[in-house]
């Protein structure tokens, strides 16, 4: 009984954590699934073809496809769609290989706290 409790404690905890989690700084607003995130820190999770992006009271949801470089990134870079567009493209995170490119046609979740 107590191994298998023990079995059950230890899946419950790898499950938590199968969930990455990043943080990005935004040099000028960036707009996800028709919701606008401000210039400053955003906390990014990646949870398989799913990012979650959380600034403050606002959360948002969107489909995004990951890439794999050859080498790691040295740099955290965040693009858009076009020049002076707010429209996310991609995220490439820092330290690692991984290159999100944001589904720009369709709407998935989209919260902000407070409406």
């Amino acid at each position: 009984m107590k191994k298998a409790l023990s079995l059950l404690l230890a899946a419950g905890i790898s499950v938590a954590y199968a969930a990455s989690s990043y943080h990005v700084t935004l040099s000028r607003p960036a707009t996800v699934n028709g919701t606008q995130l401000n210039p400053g820190d955003v906390k990014l999770e990646l949870q398989g073809d799913k990012v979650i992006l959380k600034q403050g009271k606002t959360t948002v949801e969107s489909n995004v496809t990951v890439q794999n470089g050859p080498r790691k990134f040295e740099l955290t870079t965040v693009g858009y769609t076009d020049e002076g567009s707010t429209l996310l493209r991609d995220i490439r995170l820092a330290g690692t290989t991984l290159k999100l490119l944001f589904d720009t046609g369709a709407k998935t979740d989209s919260v902000a706290a407070g409406k």
